[in-house]
């Protein structure tokens, strides 16, 4: 029997991926055979815009599910007229719950009176499993490097619009992250995700991370499974409210 070579093993190929569409649908002639009944999505109703099954991290009142980052204390921010302030020295704060791929909603301000420019005005961040920032900063008419304005996943992607509002006004954060996956070699084999919404603007789509989101030098890449989410004392004044997160894995 005569061997195909590679040019008409090609060929059969194609033909066969072309054939067997025709040969199936042919024997599809009802549309219930293609509809799905089971399993039936769970039903998620909303109170004032947060989801029934989101876990709230803040609600306006208490600091109860924070700590401080490194002395893992009593969160030291200033929580006044339903909102939380960094209180400058105190340091990071982070959730006392880990937290995988998440959808995750956060309100932030900055500071109404402008004292500096740059990364000096309204610097502040958001961290997924305590390793991937969102940059939160002031800026509004207020020139930066891009990928580390306002909305920008540090060092990594600049947003593809600036959407800030002006200093003093409030923000939304709606952030939909799928985490990375390691083997048993502690190697990653699945990066990253994140698509961030910005008051109600997507600002960056579904971008790969490539790690951690370094102050200096390149991306790091070490095993690590749910961690808390994490919110930056840079030195000023920022303010957050209404943080809620839902659980995606």
């Amino acid at each position: 029997m005569k061997r195909l070579n590679m040019k008409g093993l090609k060929q059969l190929l194609i033909l066969t991926l072309c054939v067997l569409p025709l040969i199936f649908n042919a024997q599809i002639t009802k549309p219930e055979v293609t509809e799905v009944w089971d399993p039936e999505p769970r039903t998620v109703n909303t109170m004032n815009d947060i989801p029934e099954d989101a876990i709230i991290l803040f609600n306006g009142e208490d600091l109860n599910a924070w700590q401080g980052r490194w002395d893992k204390e009593v969160a030291q921010w200033k929580v006044e007229d339903g909102a939380m302030t960094v209180v400058k020295g105190t340091g990071d704060i982070m959730t006392k719950d880990n937290f995988g791929s998440c959808q995750l909603h956060v309100e932030w301000r900055t500071p109404a009176e402008v004292v500096n420019e740059g990364q000096l005005r309204g610097n502040s961040g958001v961290f997924l499993q305590s390793r991937y920032e969102v940059q939160v900063l002031d800026s509004y008419m207020n020139r930066t490097y891009s990928n580390g304005q306002a909305g920008s996943i540090y060092k990594q992607h600049l947003p593809l619009v600036n959407a800030c509002r002006p200093p003093g006004e409030w923000q939304s954060y709606d952030i939909i992250f799928t985490a990375p996956v390691f083997n048993q070699d502690s190697m990653k084999i699945v990066p990253a995700y994140m698509t961030v919404i910005q008051n109600g603007v997507v600002i960056q789509n579904h971008v790969e991370i490539y790690g951690t989101t370094e102050y200096i030098g390149m991306p790091k890449n070490p095993m690590h499974g749910p961690s808390p989410i994490v919110l930056q004392d840079h030195g000023d004044p920022v303010s957050y409210r209404n943080i809620w997160i839902r659980k995606l894995d």
